[in-house]
């Protein structure tokens, strides 16, 4: 088993002492895509620099997200914590709500790339973020990109040589929006909010030369979508799109290759939740949660492996802490996968997406996958702008308008829905065949049932509260806290020591208006330096700045 020096995040003192044995950390994580990769068993996945990545360490294959639209999903990998737990459950705080928000977490909840600052690790990240309380200034020391350029990928070079790194890099190439085409572009009922993205998008695609090479007759198409010429060729331009993000993966592999990182560089690769499609994304459906995932070790340990491993997002967290040699927090709910047993259970859930509400609550074992709607009244599609602009919900819709959906694509506009759902995942993978009323399965079912009984019990969840009264009970009146400017404090021996009457907060500070640096212990000026400090609380407003 790969293992490195424990140390306590606050043991400053001895870091330097084993900086060169603890690994730099890539983590890649991919946009709205379920395992469509060659190593992962897809034959029509043209992905020849994730297949060389996975033959190198190890493919995780029974990996899920904690929600299956990108929001709540990177809320629980940033943390390590369930959605429903942090108030990051509603897609999106931002928008869609009763008002616009951010999720205020408890208090002691800090993103995981913070607390490898506060080791000692340089962090990066390029492009979407998304964590729905806010974007503490205090979680990265270089943060660049955004949704529309090609990434950075080589963003590590942006941070000092003198510390090991972590850095996130995301690639978009393979977001639901990266489906738009002429057609939709061109369409007069655009809603004109979303006509300059379309636009962009399809110019983005010629600009890059990202390749039609894929025959949308050689497609799969699932049996909840239709199987038309316009659905095929929209699953082709998203297998398209996945060939472009490989070919990025392998550019950043080679960048890695090239600054001789990689023999100590621990390289994770996954996706941020499932497909791009109706039922897929925004689902608790293994369509929506089931991503791929790969980890390679500087150790060359298991390559070319291959573990079904039960993995949760919120195991991200803990892992990644694990191998820089940082103890797990008490509020992680995820577990170390190279250091803890597996869990028995995985949970999702599904509420608001944008402004259509739900609530659903999914639990999956190695087999089955149980699921609980507690909105049972109201139909799994109704209107959703966003999603209903590309080619497989309009196909949905015309389907349904012209009677020609099958018994199962049109099961998902009626009401009242099953107040559960059970599926055998083996004998199932699409999850169409609800087991929930069938006899044979009744201890399969209860004991799932009691799964999800005790982990909402645990939880909290908040999912059961109405948004506007969780609001104001985070944002008092609708209105967001602040946070207290630190107060600066010079100690006898001359140190500057910085503390701030809003518990837990994180506090920054930068030295004669240089890069802005977590505030982790006392440290020393020259005398005549202009130091500047400042404060956050996730989700609450950033304090003003206090200077000495």
């Amino acid at each position: 088993m790969f293992r490195f020096l424990l140390v306590s995040a606050l043991a400053l003192s001895s870091l330097s002492a084993f900086a060169a044995e603890r690994p730099n950390i890539l983590l890649i994580v991919a946009e709205d895509m379920s395992p469509r990769v060659g190593a992962f068993g897809d034959k029509v996945a043209n992905t020849p620099n994730i297949d060389a990545l996975a033959a190198q360490g190890t493919k995780y294959t029974q990996v899920f997200t904690a929600a299956g639209v990108c929001a709540p999903s990177r809320s629980a990998l940033i943390t390590g914590v369930q959605p429903v737990k942090l108030l990051t459950h509603q897609m999106r705080t931002g928008s869609g709500g009763p008002i616009s928000y951010e999720a205020v977490p408890p208090a002691q909840v800090k993103a995981f790339p913070e607390l490898l600052r506060r080791a000692g690790y340089a962090t990066a990240n390029v492009a979407k973020k998304d964590y729905q309380f806010g974007e503490p200034f205090t979680i990265w020391d270089q943060d660049v990109g955004n949704f529309m350029a090609d990434p950075d990928t080589a963003v590590w070079r942006l941070l000092p040589k003198d510390k090991p790194f972590f850095a996130m890099i995301n690639l978009m190439a393979t977001h639901e929006s990266r489906l738009a085409t002429e057609e939709v572009a061109n369409d007069p009922d655009l809603p004109k909010r979303w006509g300059p993205m379309v636009k962009a998008i399809v110019q983005w695609r010629k600009d890059k030369g990202v390749e039609a090479i894929t025959d949308p007759t050689a497609v799969q198409v699932p049996v909840f979508l239709p199987d038309n010429a316009k659905v095929r060729q929209t699953i082709a331009q998203f297998y398209d799109n996945i060939h472009y993000m490989d070919k990025q993966v392998g550019e950043i592999l080679e960048n890695l290759k090239a600054d001789g990182l990689d023999g100590n560089t621990v390289v994770i690769w996954t996706t941020d939740h499932g497909d791009a499609f109706p039922r897929s994304k925004r689902a608790v459906y293994d369509s929506g949660l089931h991503v791929p995932m790969v980890i390679r070790l500087p150790s060359g340990k298991n390559q070319g492996g291959s573990s079904d491993r039960l993995v949760s997002f919120v195991d991200l967290a803990p892992t990644i802490l694990g191998l820089a040699g940082v103890d797990k927090p008490s509020f992680v709910d995820g577990v170390d996968i190279f250091n803890e047993p597996a869990t028995p259970y995985v949970f999702a859930a599904r509420d608001r997406m944008d402004s259509v509400p739900d609530r659903v609550r999914a639990v999956r074992d190695e087999r089955y996958k149980y699921m609980r709607n507690m909105m049972a009244d109201l139909p799994y599609f109704r209107p959703l702008m966003f999603r209903d602009m590309f080619p497989a919900a309009r196909a949905l819709w015309s389907g349904l308008a012209n009677e020609s959906l099958t018994e199962q694509q049109a099961i998902y506009f009626k009401a009242p829905r099953p107040a559960e759902e059970l599926y055998d995942t083996n004998n199932d993978p699409q999850e169409t065949i609800n087991l929930a009323a069938n006899p044979e399965y009744a201890n399969v079912l209860q004991r799932m049932r009691g799964a999800a009984d005790m982990w909402l019990s645990e939880v909290p969840d908040w999912g059961v509260e109405n948004e506007l009264e969780m609001i104001h009970s985070i944002w008092p009146n609708g209105i967001q806290p602040i946070t207290m400017a630190p107060s600066v404090i010079t100690k006898e021996d001359g140190k500057i020591e910085l503390t701030s009457q809003t518990y837990n907060a994180s506090i920054g500070y930068r030295i004669n208006e240089g890069d802005w640096q977590l505030y982790v212990t006392p440290f020393n000026i020259v005398t005549g330096d202009k130091v500047e400090a400042k404060a956050i609380r996730y989700g609450y407003k950033e304090s003003a700045v206090t200077v000495l």
